[in-house]
């Protein structure tokens, strides 16, 4: 079963869960796998160096050391040194490529040849972990096992000539050449495993930022969008987050209101100062009327509610108060329309109602007034008649008004209205030339 940091959110699966899915570790020059290159790299060049130096030390100490060897030795100085500032490789290394014979064949060949000769009497057989652990770590784990074993059958073939060429201890060097060799084995085994390891929560680490950079964009989206003003306190006052209807609702300057700023900074402000220290005290969600009132300008009413983030650790400033702000004129000016939109359904269902008897009414009067023959009748029912069409009237004006509160104002007029200044302008003209009156 997938962990919970694993499975697929609301953004979509994680990029390790899609089809052809692969980790480019080259493409990326800040990932770890680069950087353990670089300083697998920079071992080997170190490695390099100490072993010139160890070969002019056999040297001044009156032992003899052949010239080639000293030609080998600056020349796997100089390779090492070219491969960390020029080669680029694909990691990991899957294959015995150019990479592989520029680096961990090249220390295998060198160590060897380094262990057949021996001079001075040192043992080099330790240096063979440097090429073992750079192919577990940087490679896959057939790649591993692979460097390893040519380094222990290296060792088995030096131990198997130093037993003809000397025939002494040839049981002791067989033996210290197959526990080597098992050394290096269990070495690329384990380090292949905590390099797969890193590159699993290397990848896991990459997908957890993309994802929260992703929350943090949409969140900073709908926060400046949102119609309320949001603003993120702390303890202490000190706004952490603002949007833009919040800096218009405080009624200063964009500029000065740049997060962090202190709502004791301004007089008008310290009310929802003194509101974020009652709310921390409180811990409980609040809703008051908070009045903000400038030097020069109007006041303002705000409606204020208050929710708390939850607490991380038990650290005072672990958690934050988030406000969401509303203009009281708006919501009054919402509550209006609202009603005004209530009033208008109601009216028009009452209207409905009104018209279908209504109509009745008037059918019944016109049969009615077929049949009569006394004037007074008629009379009545003529009245009744012109009663009805005018109550027809009204239930047709009640049902246009309220068909036009339903409709929304057209995509080019700015506002509910229109200006006719120039049509009753042309109308006075004309009427004006008409009539003779100036």
């Amino acid at each position: 079963m997938a962990s919970p940091r694993e499975a697929a959110s609301w953004f979509g699966p994680p990029e390790s869960m899609l089809p052809g899915w692969r980790p480019a570790l080259g493409a990326a020059e800040s990932t770890g796998f680069v950087r353990l290159w670089r300083g697998f790299m920079a071992v080997r060049l170190f490695a390099g160096l100490v072993l010139l130096l160890l070969q002019g030390v056999i040297v001044a100490l009156g032992q003899p050391v052949p010239v080639w060897l000293f030609m080998l030795a600056i020349g796997y100085v100089l390779v090492a040194l070219l491969v960390r500032l020029k080669n680029r490789p694909v990691l990991p290394l899957r294959a015995l490529d150019l990479n592989w014979v520029a680096t961990v064949g090249a220390d295998v060949a060198y160590f060897s040849v380094l262990q057949l000769e021996q001079t001075g009497g040192i043992a080099y057989t330790p240096l063979f972990a440097l090429p073992v652990l750079l192919a577990a770590v940087l490679g896959t784990v057939q790649l591993a096992l692979g460097t390893a074993a040519i380094a222990t059958l290296l060792l088995l073939a030096d131990a198997w000539w130093v037993s003809i060429v000397l025939a002494a201890d040839a049981p002791g060097r067989f033996l210290q050449a197959g526990l080597t060799g098992t050394g290096l084995f269990i070495v690329a085994v384990l380090a292949n495993q905590l390099a797969v390891r890193l590159a699993r929560e290397e990848r896991r680490s990459l997908e957890s930022q993309r994802a929260e950079r992703m929350q943090a964009l949409v969140n900073e989206l709908v926060i400046d969008n949102i119609s309320d003003g949001v603003l993120v306190v702390d303890r202490l006052g000190l706004v952490h987050a603002v949007n833009p209807v919040a800096r218009q609702l405080l009624g200063a300057d964009p500029a000065l209101v740049l997060p962090p700023f202190s709502l004791r900074r301004e007089p008008a402000w310290h009310g929802l100062a003194d509101l974020a220290f009652i709310a921390f005290e409180q811990r409980q969600r609040a809703e008051v009327d908070v009045g903000i009132d400038r030097p020069g300008a109007a006041p303002v009413r705000l409606h204020v509610r208050t929710r708390m983030t939850a607490q991380v650790g038990q650290a005072e400033d672990a958690s934050l108060c988030v406000f969401f702000l509303q203009d009281m004129r708006e919501m009054e000016a919402r509550v209006r329309t609202e009603k005004l939109a209530a009033m208008g359904r109601m009216s028009a269902a009452v209207a409905h109602e009104i018209r279908n008897p209504l109509a009745a009414i008037s059918q019944a009067n016109d049969l009615l007034e077929e049949d009569l023959a006394d004037p007074g009748l008629i009379r009545l029912t003529a009245m009744v008649r012109q009663n009805a069409q005018r109550l027809a009237r009204i239930v047709d004006d009640i049902l246009e008004v309220a068909r036009a509160q339903q409709q929304p104002l057209l995509p080019w007029l700015p506002e509910p209205g229109m200006r006719l200044d120039a049509q009753v302008r042309t109308a006075s003209g004309e009427w004006a030339a008409q009539t003779g009156h100036g």
